[in-house]
């Protein structure tokens, strides 16, 4: 087994670099599919808010459709799923408007845990890579028979390169993870506030229904005390 990593260790930190190197172009793939992603949510979402709620209060159910319809946002569709929902109960709506969330987050999800572990595991690579390098140095200096601190500097420095490498994979890595994570906690707190748009209509509209049964139920018991 010591042999095996000896073998290993005195090839170098160069295939370390190879797949840095691999992984630094599968980071940016993965940046670039992902700002598309997230760049198709776009749209004025106070404006999208504030005639979603207009109608809703009017009472104006088509009118608010429409409106999610023609807005390419997650969160419009979201609330689009509740009011496709309406005529199923109150328990319904929520729970189609959590399915769709969820649908939806698991399209904006995907790929972002490469840039996690990416930028989690990049460094240690690099410093991998440099303890081969460094391994692989000083034999290199047992094995010529050469000495001086410039030769064994030379070896170092080489080795370093691969940790330098890895933070350099990692940094980009980990701010655009910080992005799209926190993109999607906005679009998830937009989506809960439509949601409850819809939500607060429903029940509403509920109390305005209850209201009216009580009065009929008084209005009957009053007709049935005049009777008697």
């Amino acid at each position: 087994m010591s042999e095996i990593f000896m073998h290993l260790a005195l090839s170098g930190d160069t295939w370390v670099l190879v797949v840095l190197l691999m992984a630094s172009v599968v980071s940016i793939g993965v940046m670039i599919e992902r700002a598309r992603c997230f760049g198709r949510n776009r749209g004025d979402f106070a404006g999208l808010l504030d005639g979603f709620a207009a109608c809703m209060a009017k009472g104006d159910i088509a009118g608010a459709g429409r409106l999610a319809e023609q807005s390419p946002r997650v969160e419009a569709r979201v609330a689009l799923a509740g009011l496709r929902a309406l005529g199923k109960g109150l328990a319904t709506v929520e729970e189609e408007m959590a399915s769709r969330w969820l649908r939806e987050k698991k399209e904006l999800e995907k790929y972002l845990i490469v840039l996690g572990t990416l930028g989690n595991n990049a460094p240690f690579i690099g410093l991998f890579g440099t303890v081969l390098g460094i391994i692989k140095a000083f034999n290199d200096l047992a094995v010529t028979g050469q000495s001086g601190v410039s030769v064994v500097m030379a070896g170092v420095s080489s080795a370093l390169i691969a940790t330098a490498f890895g933070i350099l994979v990692a940094i980009p890595a980990v701010a655009a993870n910080n992005y799209f994570v926190t993109r999607l906690k906005e679009i998830q707190t937009d989506s809960d506030i439509l949601s409850r748009v819809v939500l607060g209509y429903l029940k509403e509209e509920k109390a305005h229904a209850d209201g009216d049964l009580v009065t009929r139920l008084v209005a009957a018991l009053r007709e049935e005390r005049v009777r008697f």
